[in-house]
């Protein structure tokens, strides 16, 4: 890390170490609860009375309500082209914009708006069944494991906006790569008020990075998940490697801003990524060729309460 740079540890830099140690310990719990005290435990299968499991589908579909040309708060939008260079005019210009905060008491200059970090575990199954018990156990093991910290507008790595980049400076985070060829969907809503929102859903991608794909020139994304499990020594796979069992697909997620069309300024955001792992073949100590899925959503809200922003690292205001 270079000198100076403001770190973001507990954040997605460390979410795919997390996120396995996590796959890990509620596998092995899983499998001890309804497999060695199936009759202890009430199981049920996933999906309901059609038996897919819960995120299962493949097929991109828009979540959203369709794009309707118009003007909205005095902005003509004729396509959604329009709508993607605006977003990213918009995007572009908050992220020049920085206010005064202390960190620990010290004087500092970050994004002026800041948004909070969020990683949820919707759903965990394991055999194509899940367990209410283990479901239980999952927020608090998310808890001790993950804690957010404060990020610029979405894609971003930092609050400091002379360290927002990935790929070790080669991706700059101040500056949206969004492209029309990325949404499968978006929609504009006048607020009557002088602000207007954007909604955007970005096309789904598989195994996706930061810069490199619809997903990933959105949302803050995982990345290199497979790479990863090399780093797990009590995951291994019966049949394969990790290339071969892991599958990584991000669909379904959106992003919501309101906009001041007088000034260009974000006033809100709200930005949920939702995922989908298939894991196949897994090994875990004594647990032998498990498969498994993991539905997980990530989201970003600006702007980041005050207490967010204090108990995740003592930041204030002014």
């Amino acid at each position: 890390m270079a000198k100076g740079k403001v770190g973001a540890k507990s954040g997605l830099s460390k979410v795919n170490q997390i996120l396995f140690i996590i796959f890990c310990v509620l596998l092995v719990a899983t499998v001890i609860f309804v497999v060695v005290s199936p009759a202890k435990v009430a199981e049920k299968a996933a999906g309901g009375e059609g038996g897919e499991a819960a995120g299962s589908s493949t097929e991109d579909v828009a979540v959203i309500d369709e794009f309707a040309p118009g003007t909205y708060g005095g902005i003509e939008f004729k396509t959604v082209d329009d709508v993607v260079k605006y977003y990213v005019e918009v995007f572009d210009y908050n992220k020049t914009l920085t206010a005064p905060y202390k960190e620990d008491g010290q004087a500092k200059t970050y994004y002026k708006l800041l948004g909070d970090e969020k990683l949820e575990i919707t759903s965990l199954l394991v055999d194509g069944k899940e367990n209410a018990t283990i479901n239980k156990l999952v927020p608090g093991i998310m808890g001790n494991l993950f804690s957010g910290s404060p990020k610029g507008l979405s894609p971003s790595d930092n609050r400091d906006p002379q360290y927002d980049t990935r790929d070790d400076g080669k991706i700059d985070e101040t500056h949206s790569h969004l492209t029309a060829d990325d949404v499968l969907a978006c929609n504009v809503k006048d607020n009557g008020d002088g602000t207007i929102t954007i909604t955007i859903q970005p096309k789904g991608a598989e195994l996706s990075f930061a810069d490199k794909d619809s997903q990933g020139r959105f949302f803050n994304v995982l990345g290199d998940i497979t790479g990863t499990v090399s780093q797990i020594s009590v995951l291994s796979f019966s049949q394969g490697d990790a290339n071969d069992n892991i599958k990584v697909l991000y669909q379904g997620g959106t992003g919501e801003v309101t906009v001041d069309t007088k000034t260009k300024e974000v006033t809100k955001a709200f930005y949920m990524m939702k995922v989908h792992l298939d894991i196949t073949h897994a090994n875990v100590t004594i647990i032998k060729d498990k498969s498994a899925t993991m539905d997980l959503e990530y989201s970003n809200t600006f702007p980041a309460s005050d207490d967010f922003l204090k108990s995740s690292k003592k930041i204030t205001r002014g």
